[in-house]
């Protein structure tokens, strides 16, 4: 089972996968659809100005898990139509949240990545993984394809391959990136990505109300573990978000209490007599196998072919006439006038129902 519909392209391929531009004019200010939405996708933040109020660092690239963004912007926001009645709150939300994420970070790259499916090392490992999720909602799923056309118009790299999910993709660009010394935020709420942060790279979870891209002591903060040891910590609790069971009777205090007496699973099998109660020996002992699996499972996988060469995630504006056709046809109004505010002007917009 797939949980996460990819978006479709027209673009060109470019090894199996896609490549549909770079960086940002997104716009902040947009309708209003209700005052009780999520601030996240209703900020009044606005990003034109934001690209211009300073100079962005010579090497930061920020990379979007685009699946956990659209998701979050169609369940921000629940009533929004274009002017010939067709959803397009996922798609206003996504916009108003990637503009305040670069409002928040101001990189120098930035890209988009998707879900492609799921992996098939993993699938051979573990037939249920992620089996449980729910199908995407079909008025999210037929707005993927319309974001994806505004990423093209905001000159955003974005990026998706058959087959290959978003979190090993995303790895691959913040190991290369890193290695070229540059800085690396992470947006995604994925726990999975804490394995990555370190002096270089941070995560900024949606979730947290602060939004301050976290370090490698918030991880510790929030886990007790350091982010090497965050593949053995979910490797011995499991994770209910993607069906993958852990050890009987082993939770998050007790792996990491596990992790700071022994460093490592490996060290943990290791010694494992040295482990005071005997039930928990004994649930060890069983689930050897299980966390073994479990490493592979939880492990992103940074070593694959990262076919785009990161000089093309270079932030740069986007296409104004572009970016006017889209928001005209979905009527978003505030975003034409703020568009117009550095384009020029235009037309007047048709009317619709939310004009």
């Amino acid at each position: 089972m797939q949980p996460r519909t990819a978006p479709r392209h027209s673009a060109s391929p470019v090894d199996q996968g896609w490549l549909l531009g770079v960086a940002s004019s997104s716009l902040g200010g947009q309708e209003e659809p209700a005052p009780n939405h999520d601030s996240s996708a209703n900020s009044t933040d606005d990003s034109t100005k934001s690209q211009t109020a300073g100079t962005a660092p010579a090497n930061r690239i920020l990379i979007v898990d685009g699946h956990c963004y659209a998701y979050r912007a169609f369940f921000a926001i629940r009533s929004l139509v274009s002017p010939q009645g067709q959803a397009t709150n996922a798609i206003y939300g996504f916009i108003r949240m990637l503009a305040k994420i670069q409002s928040l970070v101001r990189p120098s790259h930035i890209i988009v990545v998707w879900d492609g499916g799921l992996a098939r090392e993993r699938m051979d490992l573990l037939p249920q993984y992620k089996a449980q999720r729910v199908a995407m909602p079909a008025d999210l799923e037929a707005q993927l394809d319309q974001i994806v056309q505004y990423l093209r118009a905001a000159n955003i790299s974005s990026w998706m391959k058959e087959g290959c999910e978003a979190d090993d993709y995303i790895a691959c660009l913040t190991v290369r990136s890193v290695q070229k010394g540059w800085s690396v935020v992470i947006a995604s709420s994925d726990k999975d990505f804490m394995q990555l942060a370190g002096p270089q790279v941070k995560l900024l979870n949606p979730h947290d109300k602060s939004q301050t891209p976290g370090d490698s002591g918030q991880v510790k903060r929030k886990t007790g573990v350091e982010p090497g040891q965050i593949v053995d910590w979910l490797s011995l609790i499991g994770d209910s978000v993607d069906n993958i069971p852990g050890v009987p009777g082993i939770g998050p205090k007790t792996a990491t209490d596990l992790l700071r007496q022994f460093g490592s699973v490996e060290e943990l099998y290791r010694r494992l007599g040295e482990v005071s109660s005997q039930r928990l020996r004994a649930s060890l002992e069983e689930s050897r196998d299980l966390v073994r699996r479990n490493q592979q499972m939880v492990r992103l996988k940074d070593d694959l072919s990262c076919e785009l060469p990161l000089e093309e995630m270079r932030a740069r504006p986007g296409d104004g006439e572009g970016l006017r056709r889209l928001f005209s046809g979905w009527g978003f109004k505030k975003l034409l006038a703020e568009l117009e505010q550095t384009q020029g002007a235009f037309p007047e917009m048709p009317g619709g129902r939310n004009a």
